[in-house]
């Protein structure tokens, strides 16, 4: 190879800034010709940029994270191609490997568990008529879901007594358990969730960051598709709520796209599947209303006459097997929402469990007042979120206002479980690269908060590998963020560390016996408040910042924000 003369040199340089000015005075013709239908990456003034950068907190770089660096790594030995089946095959093996393990009432008669509760709905629903579904006095696992969750069990009795007709025999199958009827009902879960959260979580990474480098796409598809809490209760404790969650990912894509009656479908299917999705529906209402109010007096009235039919039409299809009597629809209304059991079950981390350790609600008051009460508490919390969103319906803002409904409402509500803190836990982790360290250490302490019910059903060994993958995918979140969120980090590994110690070391005093249980509820609910706090914050303060990226339209660029 020849040397290079300062001649050469001085060519080369003259070269280079004659190409970097003709590039720069071509730009702006290039974006103002550019009509295709894209998400772009916003531009903002040196103003904006100075404003953003005072209010909006210093990203952690990619470059810390193990999946960013594996992400970089296919990226550079061109596998993008096949990156995505990688992922869902990691994820399906993950998820296969932990439904190894048993589940909710394994060997436990005479009432089982989650798991018995599913695999009777699918007896129940090949052997009974349909009108009789909600109505049946067998007395054992009464069906309390709605119609959605009926017929998928439809579905998978039918195929299931197809290959096996001792697994969903009437009756004669109550607590029937063996190694291949369990391969088959851990596979329906596996099935579904491919088809529905898996595939929703894919189309989400690619419009959300459609306008971000491909690395950062897959780095989120990856942590959003290893978020711990779901896979240990769907895959190990066992049941189905990747299906609810994955059609509001849907509905959430369908908004994306502006596709609102699509959405609005989706959402009424989620909420038609479990009705825990009314945990999102203020956010949905507000956020389509807000919409709706900008279209000016006909347009907004077109627009809430096809957002109503879109609801009335799926729900009505759903429930229309029950709506021949006022008795039959009102039956399923009864079992869907037991008000008879009660405030909350068990130890979960809101705040009434943490009240009644003091104050014994359920004692002190009655079912109907406590319904009340906690009614207009919920309402009375998510309402600055809802009111916000209305007046400033953006896309940004309504995952922001997911977060906030939710939060709420497993923090206020009545009849509340450990497993529902999945639902704000949901929103959450798709901001995950926008609130990376917020996003990891809400779903460490999320997970942690499921401990007790995970450990009952003897997994904890999956919860200890699981949540321990999830930590070391995500520290480096932590690593440019301010002292202040460094220091609850790891206090907060410290706490979870030292609780489980102490459980597994120190034996409780005989008059309380379910220490520890309490100290995770008070621990866990005492950061979800704070959690709450800060994602209201987010919503009114940060969802009209610069720099938050451009949504998808067929004529025009719109800001997301």
């Amino acid at each position: 190879m020849a040397p290079t003369t300062p001649r050469a040199n001085k060519a080369s340089s003259k070269t280079k800034a004659t190409a970097a000015g003709a590039g720069a005075s071509s730009s702006p013709k290039t974006s103002t010709t550019t009509t295709t239908t894209t998400f772009t990456s916003s531009t903002t003034t040196t103003a904006h940029s100075s404003a953003s950068t005072a209010t909006t907190p210093e990203a952690p770089k990619m470059k810390n994270l193990a999946v960013y660096r594996y992400a970089t790594w296919l990226e550079e030995n061109q596998l993008k191609k096949t990156a995505v089946w990688i992922a869902v095959a990691a994820a399906v093996l993950v998820r296969y490997t932990v439904g190894l393990g048993p589940y909710s009432g394994q060997g436990v008669p005479p009432r089982f568990g989650d798991y018995e509760a599913q695999r009777h709905w699918m007896e129940l629903t090949i052997h009974r008529p349909i009108r009789e579904w909600y109505s049946d006095q067998s007395k054992w696992w009464d069906l309390d879901y709605p119609p959605l969750t009926a017929y998928v069990s439809w579905i998978c009795g039918f195929i299931g007594s197809k290959i096996n007709a001792q697994w969903f025999a009437w009756e004669t199958s109550r607590g029937y358990e063996s190694v291949d009827a369990k391969l088959y009902m851990r596979s329906t879960v596996l099935i579904f969730e491919l088809l529905i959260y898996i595939s929703s979580v894919v189309v989400f990474t690619q419009r959300w960051f459609a306008h971000k480098p491909w690395t950062r796409q897959h780095t989120a598809l990856l942590l959003i598709l290893l978020q711990p809490g779901v896979i240990l209760i769907d895959s190990g404790h066992f049941q189905y709520n990747t299906v609810m969650l994955g059609l509001v990912i849907w509905a959430v894509n369908f908004f994306l796209g502006d596709q609102d009656v699509l959405g609005s479908v989706a959402f009424c299917l989620a909420l038609g599947f479990k009705q825990m999705a009314l945990y999102f529906s203020p956010a949905v209402f507000a956020y389509l209303l807000g919409k709706s109010l900008r279209q000016g007096f006909f347009g907004c009235i077109w627009k809430l006459i096809k957002l109503g039919l879109a609801v009335v039409v799926t729900l009505g299809l759903l429930f229309s097997p029950w709506m021949q009597s006022k008795e039959e629809i009102l039956q399923v209304v009864h079992r869907i929402f037991p008000v008879f059991r009660g405030l909350y079950q068990d130890k979960v981390a809101n705040i009434w469990c943490a009240v009644n350790i003091v104050i014994k609600l359920r004692e002190r008051f009655a079912v109907e007042d406590l319904v009340r009460f906690s009614t207009l508490a919920t309402l009375l919390s998510f309402l600055p979120s809802l009111i916000h969103l209305i007046a400033k319906p953006t896309k940004r803002g309504l995952i922001y206002g997911l977060i906030n409904s939710s939060l709420s409402f497993f923090l206020l509500s009545f009849q509340v479980h450990e497993k529902s803190i999945l639902l704000p836990a949901l929103p959450i982790t798709l901001l995950i690269l926008d609130e990376p360290a917020m996003g990891a250490l809400f779903n460490t302490l999320a997970t942690f908060s499921m401990f007790p019910l995970l450990r009952q059903e003897e997994l904890t060994t999956q919860y200890y590998v699981i949540l321990g993958l999830w930590v070391w995918m995500t520290t480096g979140t932590f690593k440019n963020v301010s002292p202040l969120l460094k220091f609850l980090s790891v206090l907060n590994l410290l706490a979870i560390v030292t609780m489980h110690l102490g459980e597994m070391f120190v034996t409780p005093p005989a008059r309380y016996p379910d220490i520890f249980a309490v100290l995770n509820s008070l621990w866990s609910a005492a950061g979800f408040v704070l959690y709450w706090v800060y994602f209201n914050y987010r919503q009114f303060t940060m969802v009209n910042t610069p720099k938050m990226g451009f949504r998808v339209t067929k004529s025009k660029t719109h800001k997301l924000a």
